[in-house]
């Protein structure tokens, strides 16, 4: 497959994910879940090159979903992977595959920088733990220079560690 024709998929699963998010989800979640395709289209491996478009939509939108909590009805928004699948016409166990597989590929978690919602970055529990000594503090506990060192790596997605000996 050459570039064009890749770049031609990837918009027409970012244009997929698009109707989805506008009448399912929201602006933000439209945001990462292209931000996401558009990285996938980056890898060498072209993972994109292969396989139906709504399942690549369906499993982007489970991804991003997983690491976010859009299956938890106490989080907004919320939806059911049933809904993904049944919008998309694509199969549980296929799509949860497929999300896996992305998952793996960019080494998604829970409170990733880069695909988090902005309220999962801000409600991040990990965010205020800092390793020092190998031993694990409240980042607040740190005096202030440390703690600014912190906020601004954190801000640049990096993590920070301090050795006093």
């Amino acid at each position: 497959m050459d570039k064009q024709e890749l770049i031609d998929r990837q918009q027409k699963i970012i244009d997929l994910i698009r109707d989805f998010c506008i009448e399912k989800l929201n602006d933000e979640y439209l945001d990462i879940s292209e931000r996401l395709v558009k990285k996938l289209g980056r890898k060498r491996s072209q993972p994109l090159a292969t396989g139906q478009l709504q399942v690549w939509a369906a499993a982007v939108i489970h991804a991003v979903g997983t690491i976010n909590f859009l299956f938890d009805k106490s989080f907004k928004p919320y939806s059911t992977i049933d809904e993904i699948n049944e919008y998309f016409g694509t199969g549980k166990s296929t799509t949860g595959n497929k999300s896996k597989q992305i998952r793996d590929l960019l080494k998604l978690n829970h409170y990733d920088s880069e695909f988090s919602t902005r309220s999962m970055r801000e409600n991040n529990p990990y965010a205020k733990l800092v390793m020092v000594d190998g031993i694990i503090v409240n980042v607040e506990t740190l005096p202030e220079e440390f703690q600014e060192i912190v906020r601004q790596a954190q801000a640049e997605g990096k993590t920070v560690s301090f050795t006093t000996r």
